[in-house]
């Protein structure tokens, strides 16, 4: 059922660093609902900006016109069992699942499950709509496989005219390369297609190692299990490093993480303790080096297993906000040298830990993953921390390396500057301007980031 709210007060986004008061929010359940939103708005002469759970650390969705939430779009709406993959997808495809655009990563995992199906992989949190994680190049970790867009071969958009299309890498293939990491500038993205495989296990390794002993095998550390990361404690050696290796659903094989110390590390240490030692260290900086060298040698080792998601996906209630780029796989051993010299050198006071993933190339033309193999640096600061002067830093030396920061978290780049990192960012444009040659989508971010539409 459609509503509308007139007067909906401020909005802000997960982190806090955004907030907006729209003129006018609009809830849509169904594609008829949205383009009866995109409609109305067009003949009113207003822009619209969709929205799902505010996930994004950018302006992506800050509107002070017409915001529109798809967050109760959820569910199901097919699932084709296959006998093969079908060419282009991963070869233990079974399933393709249309998922609508407001399902949570969360929801998603479990329907999943209950059909013996799953995601070939995830990133850590699952709060995000499948909708707004598709669309700002979101991705877990693990060499040979890709962000999440790379899962889904088809799309469903309401366009800015209000005509319902579906499009994928055989039809409309233009659209779809250009939506499917498209910030919601192409259209409302109602429904994806998701490829699936069958449901599996995983055994999680974790342990301490130095940072050195990870640097010295940076070339062959990515190949050392399916998944594969580490976090770094500034201003200390130490890391946490996690390897965790795919089984299948029947392995038995392992032992899952016992409730008590999941609750004590993953809850009480990681989340309740941790708030507090960020809030000391946001409230006293100089104890920021002494902090970071408890946290560093907190850590133990575990291993368990478990089901895919619930070892890909960890609770983070602490806030923060975070920058993020992809570069180049080989750039890995350098730029974490790098970053290391320059934030020993300035003493910076950042309680969060580096995080290191790496993943594969795809084909969308606004992915991050565009026909290259990444390495993924992130770097995060605490909500009541000043994250200025540590993001312009790291984001000095990812501008060396050629990287392309992810589009859901802060970063300061803007279309000339991406269009040189894109190798096909004029054409995601031109169809840009095909689709919403009037600018209904717009807003001063997609202007910023992708270029006025007619640029």
């Amino acid at each position: 059922m459609l509503r509308m709210n007139d007067a909906p007060g401020s909005w802000s986004n997960w982190a806090g660093n955004v907030t907006c008061r729209p003129g006018r929010v609009e809830y849509a359940t169904t594609a008829i609902e949205v383009a009866d939103v995109l409609r109305r708005a067009r003949d009113a002469g207003r822009r619209v900006r969709p929205v799902g759970s505010g996930h994004s650390f950018t302006p992506c969705a800050e509107t002070d016109d017409v915001m529109l939430d798809v967050a109760a779009m959820t569910g199901l709406d097919g699932v084709e069992h296959l006998e093969a993959a079908p060419p282009g997808a991963r070869p233990e495809t079974c399933a393709r699942v249309w998922v609508r655009a407001g399902t949570t990563l969360g929801a998603l995992n479990s329907v999943l499950a209950s059909l013996g199906l799953a995601m070939p992989n995830l990133g850590d949190v699952d709060g995000q709509t499948l909708a707004g994680a598709v669309s700002t190049g979101t991705h877990g970790t693990g060499l040979h496989f890709t962000g999440l867009a790379g899962f889904v071969s088809a799309l469903r958009l309401v366009l800015a005219d209000g005509s319902l299309v579906e499009c994928s890498r055989e039809e409309q293939s233009d659209l779809f390369h250009a939506a499917l990491v498209g910030l919601g500038a192409f259209g409302v993205v109602v429904a994806l297609r998701v490829d699936c495989v069958p449901a599996f296990r995983m055994r999680a390794e974790e342990r301490p190692e130095s940072l050195d002993a990870v640097l010295d095998r940076i070339e062959t550390f990515p190949t050392e299990a399916d998944h594969v990361e580490f976090f770094w404690f500034p201003g200390t050696d130490r890391v946490a490093a996690k390897f965790n290796t795919r089984l299948a659903a029947d392995d038995d094989s392992g032992r899952p993480l016992p409730a008590w110390r999941r609750r004590l590390e993953d809850e009480l240490l990681s989340n309740d303790l941790y708030e507090g030692v960020n809030r000391l260290g946001a409230t006293m900086p100089r104890l920021v080096p002494a902090l970071n060298a408890i946290s560093a040698r907190s850590l133990s080792a575990r291993t368990y297993t478990a089901a895919s998601a619930d070892v890909f996906v960890s609770p983070r209630r602490v806030r923060f906000r975070e920058t993020e780029y992809a570069l180049p796989i080989e750039a890995a051993g350098e730029v974490v040298r790098e970053l290391r010299r320059e934030l020993d050198r300035r003493r910076m006071p950042v309680t969060f830990p580096l995080e290191v993933r790496f993943a594969g190339a795809d084909d969308a033309w606004l992915s991050t993953g565009f026909e290259r193999r990444n390495v993924y640096v992130a770097a995060h600061q605490y909500v009541r921390a000043d994250h200025r002067a540590y993001f312009e830093v790291v984001e000095d030396v990812f501008a060396a390396y050629e990287g392309r920061p992810h589009w859901g978290k802060m970063h300061r780049l803007d279309a000339a500057r991406l269009g040189e990192l894109y190798p096909r960012f004029a054409d995601a444009c031109r169809v840009r301007a095909q689709v919403d040659p009037d600018g209904l989508l717009r807003n001063p971010y997609l202007d910023r980031v992708l270029g006025p539409i007619d640029a």
